[in-house]
């Protein structure tokens, strides 16, 4: 029984990841390419279209095996196993979808509604594949890699990544598509964070766990993300212990309820949302 109540669990989560892989393919063709919008490595895949004709699918699914190589060199092997089928399945589903503009014809539309309602299906599509604990890979390989050897935490890596990548556009398309890069990377970061959990952008995580020490080890080693321990005193037993806190992204939010429940399947974890966090590295 339990094992049928798992595989329908894991078909449910599967199903999600590929519907949301293939929103985010479908409005890479019907909106980033023809608006020359850019951010991660589809942008990469405009803008090298542009500058050497370059099929995007080529760049991007270039891009995507230089940075799983990277993410197995310096952030081991169990955090990219969660970013190798999304990084190899969106540029796939990019090309197996980029027939679909020619065949359906949305007429014509402001531009800036083109990239308004891009960067809504683009949102809900990251959304849904962060949900069902998978990433696109991509440029938040390379997020967390800058994260980790930068001592600093994500968001900031994000600045410097894909600000990086959109400030490089500007040198090859005209102000307004930049300007339109910067909306629709801001439209696709909110919807993204209502679709995964609430509206925070950060979850606090409390932990009560017997195995302490591996709990912290993957949090700060697979995760690389920081930790405070707790003094805790059970209201019943009286037993003192030991409670972890850390603060996360809310689009890793399943990936490390799901690694702790591997450590621990016994644990004890409350999660709430943290709408302000400051300080820290």
């Amino acid at each position: 029984m339990k094992q049928k109540n798992h595989f329908g669990k894991d078909l449910i989560r599967y199903t999600q990841f590929f519907i949301g892989v293939l929103l985010l393919a479908v409005s890479y063709n019907f909106f980033s390419i023809p608006n020359n919008i850019t951010y991660g490595v589809g942008g990469l895949g405009v803008i090298f279209k542009k500058l050497l004709g370059l099929d995007p699918f080529f760049v991007m699914l270039t891009g995507s095996i230089i940075l799983l190589f990277l993410s197995l060199l310096l952030l081991g092997k169990e955090s990219t196993k969660n970013t190798l089928i999304g990084s190899l399945l969106y540029p796939i589903l990019v090309k197996l979808t980029e027939f679909l503009p020619g065949v359906l014809n949305l007429g014509e539309i402001e531009p800036f509604l083109q990239v308004l309602c891009g960067a809504i299906v683009s949102g809900t599509g990251l959304g849904l594949v962060f949900k069902a604990g998978f990433t696109t890979g991509g440029t938040d390989i390379l997020n967390h890699i800058v994260s980790k050897y930068g001592k600093m935490n994500v968001g900031t890596s994000m600045f410097y990544t894909d600000g990086l990548i959109i400030l490089f556009s500007l040198f090859v398309f005209n102000f307004q598509t930049f300007i339109y890069s910067i909306i629709n990377l801001a439209i696709i970061s909110m919807i993204t964070d209502k679709v995964v959990l609430g509206i925070s952008q950060s979850k606090a995580f409390f932990i009560v766990t017997e195995h302490e020490t591996s709990v912290k080890k993957f949090i700060m080693n697979s995760m690389t993300h920081g930790v405070t321990v707790l003094e805790g005193r059970g209201g019943y037993t009286g037993d003192f212990k030991k409670v972890i806190m850390c603060i996360i992204p809310t689009s890793q939010y399943y990936a490390l309820k799901e690694g702790i429940k591997k450590i621990d399947k016994e644990a004890f974890f409350v999660v709430t949302d943290a709408y302000e966090v400051s300080g820290g590295a």
